[in-house]
């Protein structure tokens, strides 16, 4: 099973833009991204850059807007993710757990939709889904 391990900051949602974390911080996020690789569970990781930088695109009535930075009225915003191949749920919250968060740090653990998960229509819907997946359709269904 897939699961995302999703790094919300507090206090990220007003950072500045080119904010970075400090390189004490790094190098033990570093030791814990290793340990997950050593274990052959790691898929992907990566920081984001601040919500200062980005955009929303939302959809009122089926059309888009654009909101740019800040984002009145959001408190938790993602500062990144880590993608991971385990066993169990159990599993992944027990990773999420070794992670070496700060005390305004959570992690949000969520499981990846496979395609099996989803009844045949929606299935037949999305033909060519694992297609688009890094690595094809072998990626996509483990």
């Amino acid at each position: 099973m897939r699961f995302m391990l999703l790094m919300i900051p507090k206090g990220y949602e007003a950072a500045a833009p080119g904010a970075m974390p400090p390189a004490d911080r790094v190098a033990e996020m570093m030791r814990f991204n290793a340990a997950m690789q050593e274990a052959g569970i790691l898929i992907g990781l990566d920081g984001l850059h601040p919500p200062s930088m980005g955009a929303r695109v939302s959809f009122p009535a089926g059309k888009p807007v654009v909101a740019h930075a800040p984002y009145p009225g959001v408190h938790e915003v993602l500062g990144g993710y880590w993608m991971i191949r385990v066993a169990s749920r159990d599993e992944a919250i027990a990773w999420a757990s070794r992670c070496p968060a700060a005390e305004n740090e959570t992690i949000e653990v969520r499981q990846v939709q496979e395609m099996a998960d989803f009844p045949a229509d929606v299935q037949k819907a999305a033909a060519g889904f694992e297609k688009m997946q890094p690595g094809g359709a072998s990626a996509a269904g483990s």
